[in-house]
């Protein structure tokens, strides 16, 4: 009777554990304690939620070219932009660049998808006052394991 007792308790030991492991930690609100510190430019939704935002290149009112610049998926608004030095004063392009919700210091919303975020919204909403609309995508997948690692590198430095 002892034993079997014993076994019961140590079958819902194990199984607690691994319902723990299997569980992820609750997220890091950026600006709470405990949380990554803010570091870009917020602003504050309708909803209460943060937008993160960066802005790249020369002053908007002198800009020839404005864009807004959404990025994928494991990146947030300071990918790098592989230009020569000066292409933005050249050719007098901002660009504005913002986290989308729930990647870097913008703040979730666990109902959006990638259709309803604020790239798409733009292009259905406003598409009157778009010049056009640019989609640059790799050709390939990153995490391909006959792709050499020295190119992976390059890209991601």
């Amino acid at each position: 009777m002892f034993r079997q007792g014993v076994t019961w308790a140590l079958v819902v030991l194990v199984w607690i554990w691994l319902y723990k492991s299997f569980i992820p930690p609750p997220p890091k609100i950026c600006g709470t304690p405990g949380g990554p510190p803010i570091t870009g430019s917020r602003i504050l939704l309708r909803d209460g939620r943060h937008l993160c935002y960066e802005e790249y290149g020369v002053p908007k009112p002198m800009a020839k070219y404005k864009t807004v610049y959404i990025h994928g998926h494991g990146v947030n608004k300071r990918a790098s932009f592989l230009t020569t030095p000066g292409f933005f004063e050249e050719f007098e392009v901002y660009i504005v660049g913002f986290d989308r919700l729930g990647y870097g210091e913008s703040d979730s919303h666990p109902e959006r998808t990638l259709k309803s975020s604020l790239g798409w919204g733009c292009i259905k909403y406003i598409s009157h006052r778009l010049a056009g609309v640019i989609l640059i995508a790799p050709a390939i997948n990153f995490w391909w394991p006959s792709l050499p690692i020295d190119l992976v590198e390059q890209d991601f430095h």
